[in-house]
């Protein structure tokens, strides 16, 4: 019976470190499909070769007037191939609390917001989704640790190539200098 029970612990060990092996295999957070704000599957895939810039966004922060300075990047850089992801989130304050209908309601009625935006998801604590995971493991402190996002407009920029090239703090504004030139600069690779 001991014989039994040590050989299905070492498989459940063996499944779980697969698992984890995949897990680790995926290193851009363009190989997602995730959901959009309409409830329809979104292939993330389909922005690989254009600069990506992912916000965990909420209606209710202090933050929140920063969609209009996101609106207005995206449609500054949209044609030299820059995209916006927003990423609904309610786990800062509790400042996202509509549905994925208020939320795109809430977006285009009051900041006209035409860049895409995913429904919404855990990004911190249980249950986070996978393309959060990706983002963080991706951006290390400079001890190497994986860091939580640490409130709403969080962002990441992804490179061309599907890669995390930089992260910002969520009070760093979408006209910050630094912000728009590290978008710049992935826009002049080709």
């Amino acid at each position: 019976m001991k014989a039994l029970y040590a050989a299905a612990v070492a498989a459940l060990f063996g499944f779980v470190a697969a698992c984890n092996a995949e897990d680790k295999k995926v290193t851009s957070p363009l190989s997602y499909t995730m959901k959009d704000i309409d409830g329809k599957d979104y292939d993330l895939s389909k922005l690989k070769g254009k600069v990506v810039l992912f916000v965990n966004v909420a209606s209710e922060c202090g933050l929140t007037p920063q969609y209009k300075g996101l609106q207005e990047l995206y449609e500054k850089y949209e044609k030299d191939g820059f995209v916006i992801v927003g990423v609904p989130a309610n786990e800062f304050g509790g400042q996202e609390p509509g549905t994925n209908e208020d939320i795109k309601k809430f977006c285009s009625t009051k900041y006209k917001v035409t860049f895409p935006m995913l429904s919404k998801v855990v990004v911190k604590g249980k249950g986070i989704t996978p393309l959060y995971q990706t983002l963080l493991n991706a951006t290390p402190d400079k001890d190497g640790k994986v860091k939580d996002v640490s409130w709403n407009f969080e962002k990441f920029l992804v490179g061309r190539d599907g890669k995390v090239v930089a992260r910002f703090s969520p009070r760093t504004e979408p006209k910050a200098e630094d912000l728009n030139k590290a978008i710049k600069a992935e826009l002049e690779k080709k």
